[in-house]
């Protein structure tokens, strides 16, 4: 019983009609959800087929208490949406973009998930973190990404994605991971890519049929992390390398780049990967190599290297299969030249 029914008997009508105003509806009470965001995550429901995943959007409750969603402490408003895991078909719902203060959006390991992207996710000019990776989703990487100036983390891997690399994506200036790995892709690495702002994203485009040469400007870039294994890329990657780069992660396996490695005069002294098997690249194994300390993966097998390997750092620490099948590789742990 609240204040106002224990005192109704005492209370002249008006008075009783006034304070019946200000008491808080038992709907009401309580409840952060703002009724807009609510509405929206219903239809989104509604579009995928009300599937089990989100037993937990029962309109009678409070939608910031709801599964894979989180509200905004201060604004109550919908910030994350987090699909991860879930057995349901469909279509990523236009009705996603009516979460116009999402900063989240993932989709994550829901295979039967097929389509494009829509368009209406250019509506969420707050995301900063986009994710739609491990599903079904095909076609090409849309351009109008490019509109989403403040995402600094953007995966779409192990999709069904196809065609090229639309341009426009080297926009993003704010991005800090981008993958496309894992799909489709053809044609080029765009030139755009060359532009990103210092440092650049964490680069991965592994798994695809990209074609042609790296952005000349790549030279001018100091990548943390890049990884553009098993594609077709050709030409020459040795920019990638130096003294005073910070590159932890240099994939560049299974392609057909082609250099002279003598060439390279330094690395990265944070490399903790290196791998360039089943490339083209010619000449000798840089002494520098020895300089890297804390080298975890290397593998330099299946090119047309030639010379006695450098002795000294961690090269020796690798088994011979890491040099097997070049032109004229030796010295340990290969046999002695």
């Amino acid at each position: 019983m609240n204040i106002i029914s224990s005192c109704l008997p005492f209370l002249p009508l008006s008075l009783i009609l006034f304070l019946s105003l200000l008491s808080p509806s038992p709907a009401a009470a309580g409840e952060r959800c703002h009724p807009y965001d609510k509405k929206v995550l219903l239809k989104i429901k509604k579009d995928l087929g009300n599937p089990y995943h989100f037993a937990s959007w029962d309109p009678e409750t409070d939608c910031c208490e709801w599964y894979v969603v989180k509200c905004d402490e201060i604004t109550n408003r919908i910030i994350t949406l987090n699909v991860i895991t879930a057995d349901f078909a469909g279509q990523i719902p236009a009705s996603v973009g009516d979460l116009t203060y999402l900063k989240t959006l993932v989709f994550h390991k829901v295979a039967k998930l097929t389509g494009n992207i829509p368009y209406s996710v250019t509506k969420l000019t707050h995301l900063t973190f986009f994710e739609v990776s491990w599903t079904n989703v095909s076609g090409e990487v849309p351009a109008f990404l490019s509109q989403l100036k403040n995402l600094t983390y953007l995966n779409l891997s192990f999709n069904n994605f196809s065609g090229s690399i639309p341009e426009s994506l080297g926009e993003l200036k704010k991005l800090e991971a981008f993958h496309l790995d894992r799909n489709k892709l053809t044609g080029t690495i765009p030139e755009s890519f060359g532009k990103f702002p210092s440092p650049p994203p964490d680069l991965y485009l592994s798994h695809n049929q990209l074609t042609g040469t790296l952005p000349a400007s790549f030279a001018n870039l100091d990548f943390v992390r890049i990884d553009l294994s098993r594609n077709k890329l050709e030409g020459d990657a040795s920019f990638l390398f130096g003294k005073k780069k910070t590159a932890q992660i240099i994939d560049l396996s299974r392609n057909a780049f082609q250099f002279d490695f003598s060439k390279v005069k330094g690395f990265s002294k944070s490399l903790i990967w290196l791998d360039l098997n089943h490339n083209k690249i010619t000449g000798a194994l840089p002494a520098a190599l020895t300089k890297i300390e804390h080298l975890q993966q290397f593998n330099v097998s299946y090119n047309r290297l030639c010379g006695e390997i450098p002795q000294g750092g961690e090269l020796q620490r690798f088994d011979k299969y890491v040099y097997l099948h070049n032109k004229c590789l030796c010295g340990p742990p290969l046999p002695a030249c």
